[in-house]
């Protein structure tokens, strides 16, 4: 049996992997891709996050997963799609989608979540050449630039206000008159002269040759299309965590986030949770970084006072 089996190799799971090592713990890590990385990988450069600037975000993935191979920690191939408490509650079957099954006495799930996309033809083409899933990542690259965000929530408001410092304009693209964000974020929006919010309009199509140029926008209620000229496009429409295998064995939120706060502590003793899938106000590399310690340290915690 396994000490701890951690759940997913993205940032959060990779450091949780190096602090369990260091903790001398009997680890191994489950990563369904062919890699490691997670989201980070998808960004075509990283510039917040201290040593590193400017490094594309697949090297950075590699150069995590290079830290943790140094010291031989093994990992597993395969998808989760199930966890069950042992019958004398001392630990954990984890089952895989080839079958087979880990034993372990604690688990930390650091799955991620991953960004909802608008679904368009050339959207992944764009990825990282305009078109972007986070302002806070990636908007000091269109510094007095023209871009769009497509979005209504808390997210897109706050994000919309935060490009308006940095880009010459912002175009506000919902599908609805109403926004949901709250109200004290849509009075700042209103009152920012270089936001402009187009109501009733989706995006029909991203176009340019290596990178985003313009956008076509149509108005669902009167068909009518616009040409925007752009150099990014920012999409906010939400986020799906990557939780469905541990329904019913930890608690939830209503999208589907793992409760627990920065000491990765579930509801269920022996379960952990760590990065962009736990409850939490700012998804980074940087914050899923320290999850992941955090994480190890209350399992060595909780190891220890249940002296397991």
């Amino acid at each position: 049996m396994k000490d701890l089996v951690i759940i997913g190799s993205g940032p959060a799971g990779l450091s949780a992997a190096v602090y369990a090592y260091r903790g001398m713990l009997d680890v191994t890590v489950v990563e369904k891709q062919p890699f490691s990385g997670g989201q980070i990988v998808n960004t075509e450069q990283v510039d917040n996050y201290l040593g590193l600037c400017g490094i594309n975000g697949f090297d950075m993935g590699m150069k995590f997963r290079e830290h943790v191979d140094s010291f031989n920690v093994p990992f597993t191939e395969g998808e989760v799609i199930g966890i069950e408490q042992l019958a004398d509650k001392k630990g954990f079957k984890l089952t895989l989608d080839n079958n087979d099954t880990i034993e372990t006495k604690t688990v930390l799930i650091a799955t991620g979540a991953s960004h909802k996309k608008l679904g368009l033809e050339g959207e992944n083409k764009f990825a990282g050449a305009g078109v972007s899933y986070c302002a806070t990542c990636d908007g000091a690259f269109f510094k007095n630039k023209e871009v769009a965000l497509v979005g209504g929530g808390d997210v897109a408001l706050e994000d919309a206000l935060y490009l308006s410092k940095i880009c010459k304009k912002v175009y506000l693209i919902h599908r609805r008159e109403g926004l949901r964000g709250a109200k004290v974020l849509q009075e700042k929006m209103k009152k920012t002269e270089n936001i402009e919010f187009l109501p009733f309009y989706e995006v029909e199509s991203i176009n340019g040759e290596n990178v985003v140029e313009s956008l076509t926008i149509v108005n669902n209620k009167t068909k009518e299309k616009k040409e925007l000229s752009v150099s990014g496009l920012f999409v906010a429409i939400g986020m799906e965590p990557h939780t469905d295998f541990a329904k019913g064995i930890v608690a939830m939120d209503d999208a589907g986030y793992i409760k627990a706060s920065e000491d990765g502590i579930t509801d269920t003793p022996g379960i952990f949770v760590a990065g962009d899938v736990r409850t939490k106000n700012l998804r980074q590399v940087v914050t899923a970084v320290s999850d992941g310690a955090n994480g190890v340290y209350s399992i060595l915690s909780y190891m220890e006072k249940e002296e397991i």
